[in-house]
């Protein structure tokens, strides 16, 4: 039973599918870093900050407005290809035009206020606490970003798909049971609308507290198993047990202290020759981008790896729970024939881009766990 058969024509247009995902990662990164070079080298930013004479906080917002906007514009062609031309084309989205763009309205709006918000009150450190500033900037952002992990599944969420508790009254009568037979408490569990804008299927632990709960996509609900929906409940429940949101938030924000205290000694050394006029200058803001980016960048195979152990033990919890590899090897082989997934993508590959295993490791879990259980 476990010797899944993955659709040879799915997988070969997943192949295609993540070259061009690649391409497109790498340009997005390499337009973004010549936006922010331009800004910093050729006076636009100088001049923007000039342009903007009002006090500070006012200043940091409008400069910040004006810029994301802009780059808004000059990346929409590339966002609009990859967003909505791209998963069209590979029969992959099923969302109208005007639904896309309301949700990028509304995708834009969001990241506009969160990042105004987080600007000014960086450079409100910045300025009032020039030494301790990467301190007191990373326990805010900290703090927000704690904040917005309870709320995702409640506020934000819901912007761009509609959410309610599971139909299948039996089905989740089943999955609760397997809740407590696993001792962990959730709210409840929800099915996402996800067939409205794609036909990509996907599961996941969200929120904090008393927001905790597992989201189910309905593209997954309408075409797998209950033993297969099943294992993907236990897998969620693994993270659950393992505590995997909060080991999430720790490391990082390790890595953002280790983000802002390097931002900190960037600012200090280069801002005297950028001739700006401190480190609160707000036109250095481009430097502050390029570096944390940079950063993230170099880090993201770490963080990849972090992220694949984590899924890696969910996955061993739903093994262990469920005692069922055959269900799991199934719900595997849909899933990564539904949303066009490389069963075995490059070692490079998957250091960069992946933070689940890929499907054949995941499937080779199964095999071990059959193997030893037989024993």
């Amino acid at each position: 039973m476990l010797e899944q058969a993955l659709d040879s024509q799915r997988q070969e247009k997943a192949r295609e599918y993540a070259r061009i995902r690649r391409r497109l990662f790498f340009i997005d990164l390499a337009l973004g870093a010549v936006f922010l070079l331009v800004l910093l080298f050729s006076g636009l930013s100088s001049g923007l900050r000039n342009l903007l004479d009002f006090p500070q906080s006012a200043r940091v917002a409008l400069y910040f407005l004006t810029v994301v906007v802009s780059y808004y514009i000059v990346s929409a062609p590339l966002d609009f290809y990859s967003g909505f031309i791209l998963p069209h084309r590979y029969a992959l989205s099923s969302q109208s035009l005007k639904s896309w763009l309301a949700d990028e309205a509304k995708g834009l709006i969001l990241a506009l206020a969160l990042g105004t918000g987080l600007v000014v009150i960086i450079y409100l450190c910045l300025q009032e606490f020039p030494r301790t500033w990467w301190l007191l900037a990373f326990a805010f952002v900290v703090l927000v970003s704690v904040i917005l992990t309870n709320l995702a599944p409640v506020l934000i969420l819901p912007l761009f798909f509609k959410t309610k508790p599971l139909d299948d009254s039996e089905l989740r009568q089943r999955l609760l049971s397997l809740a407590e037979r696993s001792q962990t408490k959730v709210r409840d569990i929800f099915q996402v609308n996800f067939s409205s804008k794609t036909s990509a299927g996907n599961a996941m632990l969200m929120g904090w507290g008393n927001t905790r709960r597992v989201v189910i996509s309905d593209t997954m609900l309408q075409s797998y198993a209950p033993e297969e929906i099943e294992v993907v409940m236990a897998h969620e429940l693994g993270h659950h047990r393992h505590g995997d949101i909060v080991r999430l938030i720790v490391v990082q924000s390790v890595l953002m202290l280790l983000g802002f205290y390097l931002v900190n000694l960037v600012l200090n050394r280069a801002v005297p020759g950028l001739n700006f006029e401190g480190i609160s200058d707000i036109a250095a803001l481009p430097l502050l981008a390029l570096v944390l980016a940079a950063f993230t960048v170099v880090l993201s195979p770490l963080a990849n790896a972090y992220n694949r152990r984590l899924e890696a033990a969910a996955d061993r919890y739903s093994l262990a729970v469920t005692a069922n590899p055959d269900a799991f090897a199934a719900m595997l082989t849909k899933l990564t024939d539904q949303n066009l997934s490389e069963s075995e993508p490059s070692r490079w590959s998957e250091l960069l881009f992946y933070d689940h295993p890929p499907y054949s490791k995941r499937l080779e879990l199964a095999k071990r766990y059959r193997k030893e259980s037989e024993r």
